[in-house]
């Protein structure tokens, strides 16, 4: 598996077609082979290249199993230098806990439809609450979810702990009018649908027909039809000239929040892309601001924490448009500090994907 991994396609793709190839493998093997190949990207650095890939492999699970029972044999020092790239370091901070948590495997997080997380967690069993979001379950069990009665009837989605939060960031009302402006496959349009209770409509658009298919199976599992879907480009000319309550612009990023998750794209990321991005990024927001209703909120969201696509993307629309008014983040009523109009969730904290979100209101 590992020798058809490129730069240019993701390991979990590269996992998804080989299994495609061998659908011989039963689940436990699945696994087996899916952590190994992830242990092997996490570890990189410590393995000599010179060795066959046979005993890379192993190096990198011992190196694992090793550190999953101390995390505190490596030092903090020695992961900031060979657990991400040298780059990094100039992009964003690098606390001890977020490199720890960068070696760790993954959390696997669902969401439950409103309401209804304690009856998903009895019935399926292996299933944690979060205190973060209502409807968020860490699932630590073993079973093919996929092939559930539950996910077949559209019980749950697969969704991040820092997805789901974003959903939550954007608090649409029932019978609202929400933008989706980079939709993907539509993860977050279905959160909005439902913290909609199915009333107003949701307009989701992304460049890529392929995905906005994907979305309209994953809804009518789900029975959620207020969305609309639409083709759009990410250029000046919008999908449509409506003005909406609220808009999110879940942008094109460098993942750099889901390396844990994704470690193979550590080695493959570049500055070059967080530069391009960052560009791209700006662009969106710009298309999209005048969109809004007044009163109407603006949400920004990328899984990467690098300072070029976060804090300084928000630090220069706002100051580009005194039109808008940053927007406190209230995620929780327990929250010790203020609620900020930017907000960073770090891996080690929530034990998901990084995330950074900003918010803002039209002052019309």
């Amino acid at each position: 598996v590992i020798s058809t991994i490129s730069a240019d396609q993701r390991a979990d793709t590269a996992l998804r077609f080989y299994f495609e190839h061998h659908r011989y493998l039963q689940p436990p093997i699945k696994r087996v082979i899916s952590r190994a190949v992830f242990s092997y990207f996490r570890w990189l650095s410590w393995l000599d290249p010179k060795d066959s890939p046979q005993k890379r492999v192993e190096l990198a699970q011992v190196l694992h199993e090793r550190f999953a029972v101390d995390p505190k044999s490596v030092k903090a020092e020695t992961l900031a230098v060979r657990a991400v790239p040298p780059w990094l370091a100039a992009e964003m901070e690098l606390p001890p806990d977020y490199l720890r948590q960068l070696q760790r495997d993954p959390a696997l997080w669902l969401r439950a439809r409103p309401a209804s997380g304690a009856k998903l967690a009895a019935a399926l069993r292996d299933c944690e609450h979060s205190d973060r979001a209502p409807d968020a379950l860490r699932y630590t069990g073993k079973q093919d979810l996929f092939r559930t009665e539950q996910f077949q009837n559209g019980e749950f989605e697969i969704q991040d702990l820092a997805s789901q939060l974003v959903g939550h960031a954007c608090a649409p009302k029932p019978g609202e009018t929400w933008w989706d402006a980079c939709a993907g496959e539509g993860g977050k349009t279905l959160h909005l649908c439902d913290l909609m209770a199915n009333k107003g409509v949701v307009w989701a658009s992304d460049r890529h027909t392929r995905r906005l298919d994907t979305l309209k199976r994953r809804a009518a599992r789900a029975q959620l039809f207020n969305f609309r879907a639409a083709v759009w480009d990410g250029s000046p000319k919008l999908p449509t000239k409506g003005k909406f309550d609220g808009i999110l612009v879940d942008a094109p990023c460098s993942g750099v929040g889901t390396w844990q998750r994704n470690p193979h794209a550590r080695w493959t990321t570049t500055p070059d892309d967080v530069g391009e991005l960052a560009l791209a990024q700006r662009a969106l927001l710009e298309h999209v601001a005048g969109s809004l209703k007044p009163k109407g909120r603006l949400i920004y969201a990328v899984c990467t924490l690098t300072r070029s696509e976060t804090t300084a993307i928000a630090d220069a629309f706002t100051a580009a448009h005194p039109e808008l008014e940053p927007l406190p983040i209230s995620l929780s009523s327990t929250e010790p500090s203020a609620p900020s109009a930017q907000l960073t969730l770090w891996p080690h904290e929530i034990n998901a994907n990084g995330m950074f979100i900003a918010a803002w209101r039209n002052k019309k």
